[in-house]
């Protein structure tokens, strides 16, 4: 029998009562089921209710019942368990969640009799140091992974961060600018795409660092090769650390972030080709011809 998480958008009434019908489906079934603490409670089935830190251990797959941000949320619980995670579409078109609602039963048979794929997607390593530590990175487990980007920004309007950066220990430039943006390939779709960026194959292992509204001649993307490591220091004012759209703390005049490929990845259950290219042209209305 199969442990399978459920991770679920807290305010849309129709991923909660689709959490309570798959639950019964898989404990009929045999199965186990696990959600969140909150998610659970949020959804009625308190009794399945988790702590976030012993979520992911022995779960065979998770489903997330939301969107986008549902899977950016079920990666920050359960992507360094392994777990691979089917996401089921409730919102507006997005990238990663491409499973209707009303096929949820037929993809949990097929996933428990194993007539499916995985497609791996990478994942950012952002380690934060403090000014006057040495500058090492740490072994896994003193770094936090990303799916989408790391953004440093302005922790308030009518100003700009300043932050010097290095490729590869080597100095490129200091940035000015409402923020800077280090993303993969899956989150140059998102918020470094609205920023100006290119759009990147999920496929392609790369960084790609982004300004924000940059005050300054050079404001173009740079992509570099996710075996380099990009290290941005807050040279002035303090900055705020953002990660995969969660606000995770503030960076002071000294602090300094280094981001390089994450060693473990994101794991996603397919059930046919994920058509990336179809859903830009569906998502942006490009045309055929």
């Amino acid at each position: 029998m199969a442990t399978v998480g459920l991770v679920v958008h807290e305010q849309r009434p129709e991923a909660a009562e689709l959490a309570r019908e798959a639950a019964r489906w898989l404990v009929a079934r045999g199965h186990g089921v696990r959600l969140p603490k909150e998610d659970a409670e949020n959804v009625g089935l308190p009794d399945l209710g988790w702590p976030a830190e012993e979520l992911g251990p022995g779960l065979d797959f998770t489903v997330t019942l939301g969107g986008d941000g549902t899977i950016l949320r079920a990666v920050s619980l359960v992507s360094r368990a392994g777990v691979p995670l089917l996401g089921v579409n409730l919102g507006r078109l997005g990238y990663l969640a491409d499973l209707e609602p009303e096929g949820l039963a037929d993809a949990l048979e097929r996933v428990l009799a194993g007539r499916y794929a995985i497609e791996e997607r990478m994942l950012l390593s952002v380690v934060v140091h403090r000014a006057g530590e040495p500058p090492v990175i740490p072994a896994v487990g003193g770094d936090m992974w990303a799916l989408n980007e790391a953004v440093i920004e302005r922790p308030a309007a009518g100003r700009t961060v300043h932050v010097a950066v290095e490729v590869e220990r080597r100095f490129w430039t200091t940035y000015a600018a409402d923020g800077l943006i280090v993303a993969t390939p899956t989150g140059s779709t998102a918020y470094a795409f609205s920023a100006g960026g290119p759009i990147v194959s999920p496929n392609v292992r790369a960084l790609i660092m982004t300004p924000v509204s940059a005050h300054m001649s050079f404001d173009r993307s740079l992509v570099v090769d996710a075996a380099d490591s990009v290290r941005i220091e807050v040279t002035d004012r303090p900055a705020t650390l953002v990660l995969d759209g969660r606000e995770v703390g503030l960076l002071e005049k000294g602090d300094a972030i280094v981001c390089t490929e994450a060693p473990g990845s994101v794991r996603f259950v397919t059930l046919g080709a994920r058509d990336f290219y179809g859903i830009l042209k569906a998502k942006f209305g490009v045309a055929d011809r």
